[in-house]
């Protein structure tokens, strides 16, 4: 499994509260985000040097500081775990996406066939 399907709790939050910035934020913005927490700076920030480390958040230097991003969207980052669990599987990638379809829910469904009808 890689870095990125092995995600805490607290990590997700983290990644949470940077998709919903309006861009680029820094470790005090993402702090404030998650202030119901009672989390200290500190944890933020060695949270967000997981995710930069697991190459989930992107980090630019702004002055003597850092501003951290997401590196994909929720979506693209959705369909990346579903494509590294699908290749985890090996030689029984049909049987799992089998599997997959047959727990979807009917809207699952439905959008799978938008997305294919879309593909053609």
């Amino acid at each position: 499994m890689s870095p990125r399907s092995r995600m805490g709790e607290l990590e997700q939050a983290v990644l949470d509260a940077l998709w919903d910035a309006d861009g680029p934020s820094s470790g005090r913005e993402v702090h404030a985000c998650l202030e119901g927490r009672d989390l200290a700076y500190t944890t933020v920030m060695t949270v967000l040097d997981r995710l930069v480390a697991k190459d989930v958040v992107v980090r630019e230097r702004d002055g003597r500081a850092f501003r951290y991003a997401p590196r994909l969207g929720r979506a693209a980052m959705t369909a990346e775990l579903m494509r590294e669990a699908l290749e985890a599987t090996g030689a029984d990638r049909d049987q799992a996406l089998v599997s997959f379809v047959g727990e979807a829910s009917a809207e699952d469904l439905a959008a799978l066939r938008r997305a294919l009808a879309d593909l053609t």
